[in-house]
């Protein structure tokens, strides 16, 4: 039985190797092969330990009996660069399941856990960016109630000068 639970030190290390795998398997064919073939699990979890969330930020994970097979990480949306935050409105930084767990409910119940998270807080709005050529999460997120808000922007992965367009989605809360 998978459960969703709020994310512990114990679990950054696992949390890594699930983003690392998803990286890798699901932007094979938009993110250059040797920004993919350079990820470490061990750098991000290092990252993740040494990074505070923001004010309110939250990361759940799906723990299928002691096996993190997925994670969310959400809060106030981010503005530019990610250094400051607005506190009027939500965003869904990160979801991923590992491939390996794809297709069984986990992303679903992950994104709604959120969502619900979110509205919670008193956020009336929950947005995402995602790389416009990543047509099957944005199927996925069109499917979970979201949609395009108009904006657009490019996101260039650490340690490369590629600019990839993003879509912003966005679904009240």
């Amino acid at each position: 039985m998978v459960d969703i639970r709020a994310l512990t030190e114990a679990d950054i290390d696992a949390v890594a190797g699930v983003h690392v795998r998803t990286w890798q398997s699901a932007y094979a064919e938009m993110i250059p092969p040797e920004i993919l073939d350079a990820l470490d699990p061990a750098v991000w979890a290092e990252r993740r330990r040494r990074t505070a969330p923001p004010p309110g930020g939250q990361t759940l994970v799906a723990d299928d009996d002691g096996t993190i097979t997925g994670f969310a990480a959400f809060g106030p949306m981010r503005l530019e660069h990610g250094a400051e935050y607005d506190f009027a409105e939500g965003e869904l930084y990160a979801i991923y399941v590992d491939p390996a767990h794809q297709h069984k409910g986990t992303g679903k119940r992950l994104f709604t856990a959120a969502r619900a998270a979110l509205a919670e807080a008193g956020f009336p709005v929950m947005r995402l960016w995602v790389l416009e050529k990543n047509l099957p999460s944005r199927r996925f997120y069109e499917r979970m109630g979201m949609a395009p808000d108009g904006d657009r922007h490019h996101y260039t992965p650490r340690g490369s000068t590629a600019e990839l367009p993003e879509v912003r989605y966005a679904v009240r809360l």
